[in-house]
């Protein structure tokens, strides 16, 4: 399996790093077999990339969290994207899925690496009409195990509809996984889930949210300023 490379450092201060890198949970090596790669090259592969974000941000979820992990910083880096991916793959493989479907956008690149270290298809959907919903041509047939994959996942909504996406199309859901859990508890999901950090960052709803409170602008991240 690839080792995890190491990046140029961002800038990202330590002071800033110890503000809120607290961990919840554990390495999943244990339970998922990860082999070769350890949470800490993990969380420096995150700090060196300046994956790890401080802030005021609304999640996808529609959350608000003072944290962001944006896996994309890591992901441009193929040589990240597939160590990553032959981790996750390393921990699912006895799912015998044949198909990885992710929702786009962030979880397409890690999506497509896992594919490739399972040696099967990655597709994804993508919203149409408010729904996740295959396009592009791509389709599932009754025959086909899918494993759901994503980069970040912090109420596992978008896992769920990605799974029940797979499902309207006859499509059996075999596992889900993620490089990051970033939820306060084991997510809803009725299927076998594999991480490769649980890292808990504080969550908020927009009418509790103390950042909210001080005036502080909340950002959509890889968007614009948003008002709520």
């Amino acid at each position: 399996m690839a080792r995890l490379p190491s990046v140029a450092r961002s800038g990202l201060s330590r002071a800033s790093e110890r503000g809120w890198l607290v961990a919840r949970g554990s390495w999943l090596a244990g339970r998922a077999n990860l082999k070769g790669v350890t949470r800490d090259e993990l969380l420096d592969l995150f700090r060196r990339s300046g994956a790890l974000l401080e802030g005021h941000f609304r999640l996808t979820s529609g959350l608000h969290s003072p944290g962001y992990l944006q896996c994309a910083l890591v992901l441009q880096h193929p040589a990240s994207a597939e160590a990553l991916g032959q981790a996750i793959a390393a921990g699912t493989r006895a799912l015998r899925a044949n198909v990885v479907l992710s929702p786009a956008l962030g979880g397409v690149v890690i999506g497509h690496e896992v594919g490739r270290a399972l040696g099967v298809r990655a597709v994804f959907v993508e919203r149409q009409d408010g729904v996740l919903s295959l396009r592009r041509g791509f389709t599932l047939a009754a025959n086909d195990r899918v494993l759901v994959v994503e980069d970040v996942l912090t109420t596992g909504g978008s896992t769920r509809e990605t799974m029940q996406a797979a499902k309207a199309a006859g499509a059996q859901v075999v596992g889900a996984a993620s490089i990051v859990n970033r939820g306060e508890s084991s997510p809803q999901i009725d299927v076998p889930f594999v991480a490769l950090l649980d890292f808990a960052l504080p969550t908020y709803s927009p009418e509790t949210c103390p950042l909210c409170a001080q005036g502080l602008p909340v950002v959509k991240p890889g968007s614009r300023v948003v008002t709520a």
